[in-house]
């Protein structure tokens, strides 16, 4: 059921089993996973049914470094950011989860295996096909490109249509008699026990001055990855530096997915190849698909690069001649990239299909980018977030080598030609990209308390009865998987051990 914490009785104090933080994928997700299971929930939400602009603003924060939208980047109300986002839908690649040598504080406490199981339900929650993501059934779509060099990977996305959380599973919230989803609710600090090895209580406020208390056996945050961190920082009575931080870790390591659309431009004289499965979304059995291009692991670890996922879209018939500027744009090579590509004779004329390649690429973690408390506070009185997002020179040279090893491999293969549009020396904040709001890292997953905020089955470090879900817990930037899929996967794991009495 749904109850608007603004008509609650000022002190209430509300017990239960289990209390979630935060309505948006994870927690819906873990809530109705855990219908009939005999545990008592509370879903907690900050916002309502709807948008609000006095809540959004809850999220406004400062910034240091690269420039980004701190309150626009998500939603407030139920459903979280699935009320915004664009369904692309990939797992993460096995080879994400390892320890990689060229990558500083990589290595997962799980592996691919242990999600395994839980995918194919995280499909059908997102309303996607089958659990099948093999190249034999990108070929369904259409010959994969199968570039030389065994550099490139082919893949492909499926698209969620998209499933906004909120309204698909409204009414399995509404009519579950073991749920109560407590609207307008916000968590203001998350009290520990005494002794700090466990959580005593959630301190909770309405935006109208309500304040009241949700005490439960099993607490679990899933309210984002920003503001999981904000929390834990902000909640300080028993612990000074923040709860869950004393080895100072919560909010660093915080990661995005730098989306450049487009990156390169490419001239192809097949483009029976690259459409309609690489530049449009397409029918593949009872999904909806996109074909995509990434770095093989075999590559990655010989050069020591991090992944790019590309996809193209097919744009004007037009004619490219080599070392002379177009009437329409500055489609022409550039004289490094023409070094780089078999076959291309300066002064020799091709005619094909100009396509515009955009991709989105991975940051290697960095405990130097975090969120942190600013000094001003928000409506409720909680301080509010600084986030100091940082990308490092080996981002940037671990791109530009994944876009010249791509051009290199159309080169050779043949057919297609292409010329990088953003500069070598380009700044963040200057170029035609933007974000994809994946937030990731700032509570991440570890073996060692010494090395992260959670373990491998999502519960604090030390506090007996704290889980925390989403992409916060990610120990690396996974290359550009969109982490949706992925985050509703971990709900169902655990979902599962709850169930069991094993979490």
């Amino acid at each position: 059921m749904f109850i608007d914490a603004r008509q609650l009785d000022d002190g209430s104090a509300i017990a239960c089993d289990v209390a979630i933080i935060g309505a948006g994928a994870f927690g819906i997700t873990l809530a109705r996973a855990l219908r009939g299971s005999g545990r008592d929930v509370v879903l907690i939400e900050s916002g309502g049914l709807d948008f609000e602009d006095e809540t959004q603003a809850l999220y406004e924060g400062a910034t240091d470094g690269i420039a980004y939208n701190l309150d626009t980047a998500r939603l407030r109300y139920f459903g979280g950011s699935t009320n915004h986002w664009g369904g692309w839908c990939r797992p993460i690649e096995p080879e994400d989860f390892e320890a990689r040598a060229w990558v500083p504080h990589s290595g997962w406490p799980v592996s691919r295996a242990d999600l395994d199981p839980y995918y194919p339900r995280a499909q059908e929650i997102c309303e996607l096909g089958a659990f099948d993501y093999s190249v034999e059934n990108l070929a369904r779509l259409g010959p994969p490109l199968g570039l030389p060099g065994g550099k490139i990977a082919d893949g492909f996305f499926q698209f969620s249509p998209p499933t906004r959380f909120g309204e698909r599973y409204r009414d399995d919230i509404a009519n579950a008699a073991d749920i109560r989803c407590l609207l307008n609710a916000n968590v203001t600090e998350i009290v520990a026990a005494h002794d700090a090895g466990s959580i005593a209580r959630l301190d909770v406020a309405t935006l109208t001055g309500k304040r009241f208390t949700v005490t439960a056996g099993t607490y679990v945050l899933a309210a984002g990855g920003i503001e999981n961190a904000r929390l834990l920082l902000a909640s300080r009575s028993v612990a000074p530096a923040g709860l869950a931080n004393d080895r100072d870790l919560v909010g660093r390591y915080f990661m995005e997915h730098p989306i450049f659309g487009p990156i390169a431009s490419w001239i192809c004289d097949a483009p029976e190849r690259i459409a309609p499965y690489y530049g449009s979304y397409t029918a593949l059995g009872d999904a909806v698909a996109r074909g995509c291009l990434s770095m093989t692991p075999e590559y990655m670890a010989r050069e020591g690069r991090l992944n790019t996922i590309f996809t193209f879209t097919p744009n004007d018939d037009v004619r490219y001649l080599p070392g002379r500027p177009a009437e329409d744009g500055p489609i022409p090579l550039e004289t490094e990239m023409l070094t780089l590509l078999a076959g291309v004779e300066p002064g020799v004329e091709h005619t094909g299909k100009r396509v515009y390649m955009g991709c989105g690429t991975e940051q290697a973690p960095n405990p130097d980018s975090r969120v942190t408390l600013a000094d001003e506070v928000d409506a409720l009185g909680m301080p509010r977030t600084r986030l100091a997002w940082q990308i490092t020179e080996g981002d940037r040279e671990s791109l530009l080598a994944n876009v010249a090893t791509l051009a290199a491999a159309m080169g050779a293969w043949g057919h297609a030609r292409l010329r990088r549009i953003v500069p070598a020396d380009f700044a963040w904040n200057d170029i035609d990209m933007f974000w994809a709001h994946h937030h990731m890292g700032t509570t991440r997953m570890a073996a060692q308390a010494s090395q992260g905020v959670v373990d491998a089955n999502l519960k604090v470090h030390g506090l007996g009865n704290l889980f925390i879900g989403g992409s916060s817990v990610w120990t690396t930037g996974c290359g550009a998987t969109n982490p949706t899929l992925s985050i509703v996967a971990f709900a169902l794991r655990l979902a599962e051990r709850l169930r069991a009495g094993e979490a």
